[in-house]
């Protein structure tokens, strides 16, 4: 069992949801990220999604994408990103996984990046430009390794795809709220709620929500159908601004920041 299942076994017990930041590793360096993440987590995060940076975005908006380019111009590499991870996770009491597209998964192989993740203490990873024809070797690697592998579905998935990408997930799966890319949005799909709670019949899988998400008003729509809500490009928005300002404040923004969406999902 890994370490997201016995999260999400334990939110279910407590009748609670998950609340799941999104942060860009290396923006603007490992060691904001390390001290971003463990300030999410004090302040009441259930886990943490690290954006580990390349070059070709899947499905970042222009936010995500920015922070990406500006790790990647400081010479960001994983090897980095996966010792300074290693670092945090004894720090934490809620799991990280890597959102990191299956590009670099494939060239750096599958079974050496699972067991990189797996003595850092990283608890799995989102790929989600892993087409679910390839899915199968990579989700064996993982649950050999007791590491989640946590995959997408979108708004336009047939629904028979949308079955088949449950049977290799494992962990949750990530229920993108709106066609497009990521980014902040004041309105979500009247259908969202809809499809959600079709995809939550069809699995044992806990079913999170994000894209989009950004505001109290969100969490506490989507907070009664879905197990788990995912907030990215809010976060690394007022990040971005850390240049401009001491770095203790921006902390502490997103620290309030993430505290007012915590009180919502309450």
């Amino acid at each position: 069992m890994s370490a997201i299942d016995q999260l999400f076994i334990k939110l279910r017990n407590e009748n609670r949801k998950a609340l799941m930041p999104f942060v860009t590793a290396g923006d603007p360096d490992l060691d904001f990220t390390a001290a971003v993440i463990k300030e999410l987590v004090a302040r009441g995060a259930s886990m943490c999604e690290v954006g580990i940076p390349y070059s070709d975005p899947i499905a970042d908006g222009p936010v995500i994408q920015a922070s990406y380019t500006r790790a990647l111009d400081q010479g960001i590499k994983l090897a980095a990103i996966l010792e300074t991870l290693g670092k945090v996770t004894p720090q934490i009491s809620a799991p990280l996984v890597t959102m990191v597209s299956y590009a670099i998964i494939y060239r750096h192989g599958l079974e050496k990046y699972a067991d990189q993740l797996n003595q850092r203490g990283i608890a799995g990873m989102i790929v989600p430009d892993l087409p679910v024809e390839e899915s199968p070797s990579l989700a064996k690697v993982c649950k050999a390794r007791d590491l989640s592998l946590i995959q997408l579905v979108t708004p336009t998935t047939p629904k028979d795809r949308a079955l088949k990408i449950t049977e290799t997930s494992s962990g949750f799966l990530y229920y993108v709220s709106v066609a497009g890319i990521t980014g902040e949005r004041t309105e979500l799909p009247p259908e969202l709620l809809e499809r959600v709670g079709w995809l939550r019949e069809q699995t044992p899988l806990p079913v999170c929500i994000g894209f989009g998400i950004s505001q109290p008003e969100h969490v506490k729509r989507l907070a009664p159908v879905a197990d788990g809500l995912i907030v990215g490009s809010a976060i690394v928005r007022r990040m971005a601004n850390v240049a401009k300002s001491d770095r203790a404040s921006t902390l502490q923004e997103v620290g309030d920041y993430v505290a007012t969406l915590l009180e919502a999902l309450e």
